[in-house]
């Protein structure tokens, strides 16, 4: 599988990784069989956060035999320096690791959120501070607010940004491209989210990705499409979405990963013209 540069870091990370959502819910012997598929398609980018149920206790075991030829990313969505720091360290335990590849503040949104994590005894200031003691090599953030997210690449010299890069939010709302456009200004890795997003799950309606708060992509010609388009954009690499079935999609599709073309484009707008999008600018 294609791997590309981590910003300037010098790292190269294959350009699907793996959504640690996936082993969340599963058994140890499932858990260890999916990651094992992802490393030997070529995958060495691993995320993972404490609000995806047990999946740090899953994926730990299951990459400890992977742990040093793999970039682990974990994040936080405790907004204070105690608080983060103490979920840090739970995850190093869980996750059988000593340190993080990449520490992100997880699902900065609101000006609220701002305040408090680049404020006063905010959660930015405990990864600084493990980034110094050597437990985090880089530091991150994800996003799901374009306002919120060119924030703190202002304020703060981020190494990567996770952000959706969705082909409907760029595609129809223009949701996306100036967060990627002013980390690249910025020489911030971007990563992206919800690659393999359909919209909005219809009101009172039921899937059987349980784990997807929205709907995923799973006609196979929309999702080459869908995930490509994002691949095609100036980025890292993409994390999948918290289904196994979903993961081994990707996996296909990034191993065969060509560019998307323009007609390609106007069939995606076309198909984009019926969806509801996730967000708003």
């Amino acid at each position: 599988m294609e791997r590309r540069p981590y910003g300037d870091t010098g790292e190269r990370l294959s350009i699907i990784g793996f959504g640690g959502l996936a082993v969340s819910q599963t058994e140890p012997e499932d858990a260890r069989r999916l990651v094992a598929e992802a490393v030997d398609a070529g995958v060495n980018y691993f995320d993972v956060a404490p609000t995806y149920g047990n999946a740090e206790e899953r994926l730990g075991p299951a990459l400890l035999p992977y742990r040093s030829r793999v970039f682990l990313a974990c994040k936080t969505t405790q907004r204070l320096r105690a608080g983060a720091a103490q979920e840090m360290e739970q995850s190093l335990v869980r996750l059988r690791t000593d340190h993080f590849d990449l520490y992100q503040l997880h699902s900065v949104n609101t000006a609220e959120d701002f305040a408090q994590v680049t404020g006063p005894d905010g959660a930015l200031e405990a990864l600084v501070a493990a980034r110094q003691s050597g437990k985090i090599r880089f530091i991150g953030f994800s996003s799901h607010s374009v306002p919120t997210a060119l924030r703190l690449l202002e304020c703060y010299r981020f190494d990567s940004v996770l952000f959706p890069v969705n082909w409907v939010e760029y595609l129809r709302v223009g949701f996306g491209p100036q967060v990627v456009a002013r980390a690249q200004e910025r020489h911030t890795a971007r990563l992206a989210l919800k690659a393999l997003a359909l919209g909005r799950r219809p009101a009172g309606t039921k899937d059987r990705f349980a784990k997807c708060w929205y709907q995923p992509v799973t006609d196979p010609r929309l999702a080459d499409l869908a995930l490509r388009f994002t691949l095609s954009q100036p980025i890292t690499g993409a994390v999948t979405p918290g289904e196994a079935e979903l993961l081994r999609m990707a996996l296909r599709i990034g191993a065969a990963y060509t560019p998307i073309a323009a007609e390609e484009i106007a069939e995606l707008r076309r198909r984009a013209a019926d969806v509801e999008p996730l967000f708003e600018l």
